[in-house]
């Protein structure tokens, strides 16, 4: 299989729009739709069901589909890919030197100013290693889940000020807990950085604009703050967008907007995962608010999608929505879904994908 060196890769970028250059039907691309796109589509939420999916080669749009009421102009509920949109706020930050993300987050953050809380960093939150006891459960174990009650209940008002008040647990930086909270106090981190006048249009002024999202919605909290976690809503040509910053390495049409040592940060396994024993089964291998391909080697784990280039990396949302980016092979797929029983595989969805596009030279 040839891939195709990142450094040999297409530079076109969408203005305002994608470039379409659709690949030609073939068996493995009709093997890819089927499994993505099942027909009938089962009821009752069961089984495999894409709502959308968007396939990225060389700039251009090399496969689109989309299962009803959804369509390329109808935004959707993307969940935690919203995390991954927070990193490229925080890389955009970095790259204009209003922070480092060594940064101690009391320093923009004034709930922080207190002992043991002013040691977490930009960086813990990022990995999602703040040490703060943290609960990421959901539909199984509502009562005792932090994420839920900060969405809906206890902390909806001003989520990243409820997630403050919970103790530290562990030394920051120590472990990795994956904790929706960490993203909403980063969120909130970013007002101090920005400022509180700049706030409300950062993400636009930062990102949407300069990538050209034009169909995005961003939830706030009843304080003002962007609700990072969780709530926002985009089309998977949108998404994409994000995707193709992170393959062409930060760059957008000629400008960097966050440097390529950012990419390489968010898109490497955190340094705090593996401290403790991993399960080898385990395919959610965390970097910095993005999820990594690469396993812990030290205690045998493969990587987390086996039939997938290594260098792979997704931003990962609840009940189905992806964006992954394989630069090894100069794709971005965002797909979104309505996966409620955990029946789509994400590695037999990456095999498919790269029996689809991963002989690049053939299908041009």
């Amino acid at each position: 299989m040839a891939y195709l060196s990142p450094l040999m890769a297409n530079t076109t970028f969408p203005s305002p729009d994608w470039e379409s250059n659709l690949a030609t039907p073939d068996a493995a691309i009709n093997k890819l739709l089927e499994y993505s796109f099942p027909n009938p589509r089962a009821p009752d939420r069961k089984g495999v069901r894409s709502d959308g999916l968007v396939i990225i080669r060389g700039g251009k749009v090399v496969l689109e589909q989309y299962q009803a009421p959804y369509d390329a102009q109808k935004p959707h509920l993307t969940w935690s890919v919203s995390k991954s949109f927070i990193n490229a706020l925080y890389g955009v930050a970095e790259h204009r030197g209003l922070l480092k993300r060594s940064d101690s987050v009391s320093d923009y953050y004034p709930l922080f100013k207190q002992e043991g809380y002013d040691e977490i960093r930009i960086e813990h939150l990022l990995h999602w290693t703040s040490g703060l006891d943290w609960a990421e459960t959901y539909e199984a174990s509502p009562l005792t889940s932090s994420v839920v009650a900060m969405l809906y209940t206890l902390g909806r008002d001003d989520m990243a000020a409820w997630t403050a008040r919970h103790p530290i647990k562990t030394r920051p930086g120590q472990w990795h807990n994956y904790s929706s909270g960490d993203t909403n106090l980063l969120s909130a981190t970013l007002r101090g950085v920005v400022g509180e006048s700049d706030y409300p249009d950062f993400p636009w002024q930062a990102l949407f604009e300069p990538l050209g999202m034009s169909n995005v919605t961003w939830e706030q909290d009843a304080s003002g703050t962007y609700v990072g976690s969780s709530y926002l809503y985009a089309t998977p040509r949108d998404m994409a967008r994000l995707g193709y910053l992170f393959l062409r390495k930060g760059n957008w049409n000629g400008e960097q907007l966050l440097s390529e040592d950012w990419v390489q940060f968010s898109s490497t396994l955190a340094p705090a995962y593996g401290n403790e024993p991993v399960m080898a089964e385990d395919d959610s291998h965390p970097g910095a608010h993005w999820w990594v391909n690469s396993g812990v080697e030290s205690q045998g784990q493969p990587l987390a999608w086996p039939d997938a280039p290594a260098d792979t990396y997704t931003a990962w949302g609840h009940w189905g929505q992806y964006i992954f980016v394989i630069p090894s092979l100069d794709l971005v797929i965002a797909r979104t879904g309505d996966d409620r029983d955990g029946s789509f595989n994400r590695n037999l969805f990456l095999s498919l994908i790269v029996a689809a596009f991963g002989d690049r030279e053939a299908r041009q």
